[in-house]
């Protein structure tokens, strides 16, 4: 790794402990859990399973690149992003889709919580970034993938990419469920007024969200 692609990659990593070290801080100002994949009704093992691959492989797979090669020969997503202009660009999205996942994750305080499970949900978060986005966190770890795919292309680092993004859509279709049916009309207000992921809607869905 050389210069954009090594500053990608520590934003990478400062990205994941700050989130472990504020998880761990929220928690004590909560007074409980906020770990809930394993608990509720809804089943979130695969969810909680593709981001373990995702944040695990974005720590270590740069390091084995480095050390050992891309193991793909001829990898055509090298091919297609590897360039200078391609690492600045996707170091500038590593960089601004971990400010908007930390400070997201901060504006939740007490309601940080990791996975969802009824009876265990904070109070509804509008303000700062869930003003414009009702997953703001997960908009900004999105961003932050693809800036490192950008940076650092290859199969399995695009891989990665799709485990989170899979990850992201299944979780946010549990937690809207959940909230829904803990918080009631009160989220479903909120869903009216704000998209899930990102802008303000003019007319309120009460169908299936597109």
């Amino acid at each position: 790794m050389q210069g954009m692609e090594i500053a990608s990659y520590l934003m990478v990593v400062v990205y994941v402990i700050s989130f472990l070290g504020m998880s761990a801080i929220l928690a004590k100002e909560a007074g409980r859990p906020i770990w809930l994949f394993d608990r509720g009704t809804r089943d979130q093992r695969l969810p909680a399973l593709l981001f373990r691959i995702a944040f695990t492989g974005a720590v270590f797979w740069p390091l084995a690149l480095t050390l050992f090669g891309n193991p793909v020969r001829n990898d055509p997503v090298f091919a297609a992003l590897d360039g200078p202009w391609h690492d600045v660009f996707g170091h500038l999205l590593c960089v601004i889709g971990a400010c908007i996942a930390i400070i997201s994750q901060r504006y939740m305080g007490a309601s940080w919580r990791i996975g969802a499970a009824e009876g265990e949900i904070g109070a509804i978060v509008e303000s700062g970034p869930f003003a414009i986005s009702r997953n703001p966190v997960f908009v900004g770890q999105a961003i932050l993938f693809i800036g490192l795919l950008i940076v650092l292309p290859s199969l399995i680092q695009a891989g990665l990419t799709l485990a989170l993004m899979v990850a992201i859509r299944l979780q946010v279709a549990i937690e809207e469920r959940v909230l829904a049916a803990t918080l009631g009309q009160s989220y479903r207000d909120y869903q009216g007024r704000v998209r899930r992921w990102i802008g303000f809607r003019t007319v309120r869905e009460t169908t299936k969200e597109a």
